[in-house]
């Protein structure tokens, strides 16, 4: 990486630095690629070979060290992989060999997990409201952990799936998180007592409690509350004859080392907050839901610039001007970006050039390919001036991506190539 400059302000850009030569398919199997090298290698090649399409590269072994650093923090949690954040079977395959669990929302998810060879009981079908079909699927593989926050879903679970083991999901405080999801989930505090009673009722077994503060929550207290109502909910399920053992604390970690608070922070709350309201003597397993967290950093993106213009702004009035410049590229918010519509854009593009000199930069739009009016990626942007063909890299592409991407216009999702596959547990 070099940094390009110009009118103060600072490019990343992207360029070799190995000058070395070999072929993609060696570079996927050499054990010190890095993502940079393969990215530069495959931009070569198709240059070199007039393929303008985009594509992903994936390093799983961002996957490995995102595990280790998840168990050095929160060492009496066991996590559940979030399967919606990044559905890539070479992702799924990566975590099942270490040994998580895996958070799945569907009869399709639950097949591909199981397809895998993960056993049934290493999942938590965590959707409070299914589908009959899912719900009787489920029952038939032996998924019984499972989540409910509403009394229509307990006769449901009672005839279709008589010996699941639910666990009550409980509404948060979500309210500094970007993706909030307590609109749609969870049961209030003040409901909760006559949804365990119901569940007893009906011969539902709820063995514990489960809580989301949001997709990339900014809130430590949300975590820690959360745990304390967990707590309350605790001693009414038991006081109703529940066996109460499970506690389930969500996702909504950070996939990246650069937002406040960090993971290590929300992870020492957390810990914090069990130690207080479930001491060892209750004898109550943890369990999470990270997605984001694991896959963030593991996969980047590389997209072309396939048209351009050129814009000449006036500024207020005023006789001053200024040269926008506007680009076309050939991914966007309803392919690998979609996740830019429901969180803060922390996007800045890698320029792939070569010169690694001063470059005048421009203000510039990134739109992506679709003809909707919405598909803009990134705005006001500065950057060197691109020419068609050039290249851009985006990092941090792994969460909400591949698993989210569209057919809409007829573009179909770019492609993944994925390094180390085969020894990503074994390199770290």
């Amino acid at each position: 990486m070099c940094t390009a400059t110009g009118s103060g302000t600072a490019v990343q850009t992207l360029s070799s630095s190995q000058g070395r030569s070999m072929s993609v398919e060696a570079a996927m199997m050499e054990a010190g690629t890095s993502t940079q090298d393969a990215l530069e290698l495959m931009i070569q090649e198709r240059t070199l070979s007039g393929d303008q399409d985009a594509f992903m590269v994936a390093d799983l072994r961002e996957v490995v060290k995102k595990h280790y650093q998840f168990q050095k923090a929160l060492p009496n949690v066991m996590p559940f992989y979030a399967v919606k954040c990044n559905a890539r079977k070479e992702v799924i395959a990566t975590l099942a060999k270490l040994g998580t669990g895996f958070d799945c929302a569907s009869k399709g998810e639950m097949e591909l997990v199981l397809g895998l060879g993960v056993s049934p009981n290493m999942i938590i079908y965590a959707n409070p409201c299914k589908q009959r079909s899912h719900l009787q699927y489920a029952a038939m593989k032996g998924v019984r952990m499972m989540t409910f926050d509403n009394e229509e879903e307990l006769p449901k679970v009672a005839k279709y799936h008589p010996t699941a083991r639910m666990l009550l999901r409980i509404q948060t405080d979500d309210s500094h998180s970007f993706g909030q999801l307590s609109s749609k989930f969870g049961a209030t505090l003040g409901s909760c007592g006559r949804l365990l009673g119901v569940a007893r009722d009906l011969g539902v077994a709820v063995v514990g409690v489960s809580f989301h503060v949001g997709s990339s929550s900014q809130n430590v207290p949300s975590y820690t509350q959360a745990i304390a109502d967990a707590r309350k909910v605790f001693q009414t399920g038991t006081e109703l004859g529940h066996h109460m053992q499970l506690l389930d604390v969500g996702g909504g970690f950070p996939g990246t080392e650069d937002v406040q608070p960090s993971f290590e922070e929300m992870a020492a709350a957390i810990t914090s907050a069990l130690s207080t309201h479930f001491p060892e003597d209750l004898r109550v397993k943890f369990m999470a839901e990270p997605g984001r967290f694991y896959v963030t950093t593991a996969f980047s993106a590389a997209l072309n610039v396939i048209a351009k213009k050129e814009v000449i702004e006036t500024a207020g009035g005023s006789d001053c001007t200024r040269r926008r410049l506007i680009y076309y590229l050939n991914d966007g918010i309803f392919g690998s970006f979609n996740f830019l519509l429901f969180e803060e854009n922390r996007l800045q593009p890698l320029v792939v050039k070569k010169p690694c000199g001063p470059q005048l930069l421009h203000p510039s739009t990134l739109w992506g390919q679709t003809l909707d009016g919405a598909d803009k990626i990134l705005d006001d942007v500065a950057l060197p001036e691109l020419q068609i063909s050039d290249w851009l890299v985006f990092q941090n592409m792994g969460a909400y991506s591949v698993s989210a991407s569209t057919t809409f216009n007829g573009f179909v999702p770019m492609p993944v190539h994925v390094l180390h596959h085969a020894d990503a547990c074994s390199t770290i």
